[in-house]
């Protein structure tokens, strides 16, 4: 099967790389045409560094070579009023909007600083509202709406811990929001046939995993644990034995719930976690 996405334009957010690029990859290898928006630029104590224009420009080369258009531009998910040119300007190049993939986010764990709770939330939940905000009065009855969550918002205990400071507390908080706004919205938009749903992955082989800090959340045991060290600790949270999955496995997610074949499908927290959520929560549907 091929051109699942034929002929439709999807907005995504944290586009530069990671899982943004690999949604916008496929999503253009099955026939849609892009709208990004990415902030390449630091954010303030973060322990990681974030995409940078490079990568952005680099995302916008992959999809083009693909034979698809694209329209992306630096913009802050906590900055409605940028997010919203860049959806009108992409828009009126790219002639419509069908699909909105909610995706940017960030996870900085460890001793930060108190207000790093409040900047995690503004990306993590608000970057979503914002996303869904600027798009919805482009969007066509049976539209798709999709947002990043993750199992630490559907499992207690995974980063909602004194360990991992502010940052870990608001990314917990914001992923279980997702989980709420997913079901009421998907209630909301319903008789427009709009389907809202999200997509919870586990540990994915990104730089969000792929950090100091998130190493040392994984092996508290150790002062400076590599990232051969934290190998050996990822597969614990995942029933298959595998320590991550790859973004190319949470874009086939996405891509489902982006196409047609999802018509029908909403409200639903779509989890691609190996397992996770019903190793550490056996009893959970």
């Amino acid at each position: 099967m091929s051109g699942r996405v034929s002929g439709k334009v999807a907005f995504i957010t944290g586009v530069a790389r990671g899982q943004g690029r690999s949604h916008a990859i496929r999503l253009a290898e099955e026939g849609a045409d892009i709208i990004g928006v990415d902030v390449p630029r630091p954010i303030d104590d973060m322990p990681y560094p974030l995409g940078t224009q490079e990568e952005l420009d680099e995302t916008i080369e992959l999809v083009r070579k693909l034979g698809r258009r694209i329209v992306a531009k630096p913009a802050d998910v906590r900055d409605r009023d940028a997010m919203r040119r860049v959806v009108d300007e992409g828009v009126a190049e790219l002639g419509r909007l069908d699909i909105v993939v909610a995706n940017a986010g960030i996870c900085p764990l460890g001793p930060t600083p108190p207000g790093t709770f409040l900047d995690v939330l503004d990306v993590d939940l608000v970057g979503v509202i914002n996303a869904y905000n600027v798009a919805y009065p482009h969007l066509p009855d049976g539209a798709s709406m999709i947002a990043t969550g993750s199992v630490a918002g559907l499992v207690q205990g995974t980063v909602d811990n004194p360990a991992t400071g502010p940052g870990g507390a608001a990314y917990s908080l914001a992923k279980r929001t997702i989980a709420e706004l997913t079901r009421d919205l998907a209630i909301a938009l319903a008789p427009r046939r709009i389907r809202v749903n999200a997509v919870h992955p586990t540990n994915v082989d990104t730089p969000l995993l792929h950090n100091d800090p998130m190493y040392r959340q994984f092996r508290p045991d150790l002062e400076a644990p590599t990232r051969e060290d934290a190998m050996a600790a990822f597969p614990a949270m995942q029933a298959m034995p595998i320590p991550f999955i790859e973004p190319a496995d949470v874009s086939e997610a996405v891509l489902f719930l982006a196409s047609d074949a999802s018509r029908y499908v909403t409200g639903m927290q779509m989890r691609v976690d190996a397992g996770s959520v019903a190793k550490q929560m056996p009893r959970s549907l």
